[in-house]
Order: structure tokens, then C-alpha cells, then sequence
């Protein structure tokens, strides 16, 4: 385990660490996980090392849980927040949206906390992207690639929990950013 890679000594012992067999976990401080390689190029990281000492990056956010006591499903939803949040129309015709009410069992219609995640596989494709980069790494055809390869970013991952009752999408537009 290396503490948080905040300068390029850290970051390098990670990688010479990973390089060298070592199952290395580290943390990171970025806005997801496609971001996390051009910070660590930023830092001074060549590409072909980021591209193959690194097998996966692993975004996470913690999101307020609706209080099952309290929560109520939304009358009179305006669609065009939910289909703003990414969500299909068919998704917003066959789903109960809840809101947040407030007892005396939580605070402010929230109770406790659930965490989304963002997984990024290194494959194939990814490697050579990575390993092919110019002088600025492209988080964007990163994020496309491992989208198309199936990952869910953290807003995928957040509606899933508003699909299944567990938050609001008042919740999923504040925790997370536009995809």
C-alpha cells in the first residue's frame, strides 16, 4: 500500500513497485477515473509506464440514502429532469422516482450514505491508447473506450441507485458531473 500519490517520488514508487510484481493499491485524488491517468502524467509519469504497470483505476464517491421511513415517489415529476440526468424516457415512464421528506429517524429526508463507483479496466485498448498518447493524454477517447468496453461511469452507477429507491435525483445531479 502507498499512501495518496500527491508528487511524482510518490508516484514513481508506486509504479517501480507495480512494475517490479507488487500488488500496489494507492489512492488518488481526481473527478473519475479516466482522469486519474493524465494526473498522473501530469506529474511526470511516462505513458508506457502508466499503460502497463496499472491494471485497474477505481473511482468512488460516497451518496446520501433516502430514509426509508420517510421518502415519498414525486407527483408530478417534470421529465426533463430525470431524462437531463441521463435517464431513457422508457426508464422515466416505468420508474418510482422518491424524493426526500425529513422525520424524526433522519436528517432532512437522508439516512446514511451509499457509495457509486466508477471501474476502469486497463485492456488491450486502453494500453495502447495510453501507451500512443501525444503531450496531452485524451481522458475523453479514454472514457469513450472503456464506456464502449462496458464500464458505468459514476452517473451510470448513480442512477442505478435511483432505479432501485435508494436516492433522489436531487442526489445524483449533486454528487455527480455530466458524463
Amino acid at each position: 500500500m502507498v499512501g495518496e500519490i500527491r508528487d511524482k517520488e510518490t508516484a514513481e514508487t508506486a509504479i517501480k513497485l507495480a512494475n517490479t510484481g507488487h500488488l500496489t493499491f494507492s489512492t488518488l485524488h481526481t473527478n473519475d477515473a479516466p482522469s486519474a491517468i493524465s494526473r498522473l502524467y501530469k506529474m511526470g509519469i511516462e505513458t508506457f509506464l502508466i499503460a502497463y504497470a496499472i491494471n485497474i483505476i477505481i473511482a468512488q464517491r460516497l451518496m446520501r440514502r433516502l430514509c426509508d421511513k420517510c421518502k415519498r415517489p414525486i407527483e408530478d415529476l417534470d421529465p426533463a429532469l430525470p431524462l437531463g440526468l441521463g435517464f431513457t424516457e422508457e426508464e422515466v415512464e416505468k420508474t418510482t422516482f422518491y424524493e426526500a421528506v425529513g422525520c424524526d429517524k433522519c436528517h432532512n429526508g437522508y439516512k446514511g450514505r451509499i457509495a457509486i463507483h466508477e471501474a476502469l479496466y486497463f485492456s488491450k485498448e486502453i494500453r495502447k491508447l495510453i501507451f500512443n498518447t501525444g503531450s496531452d493524454i485524451n481522458e475523453e477517447l479514454i472514457r469513450q473506450q472503456a464506456i464502449k468496453e462496458g464500464m458505468l461511469t459514476l452517473r451510470d452507477a448513480a442512477r442505478e441507485r435511483v432505479l432501485q429507491g435508494i436516492t433522489s435525483l436531487e442526489e445524483v445531479a449533486r454528487v455527480t458531473t455530466d458524463d
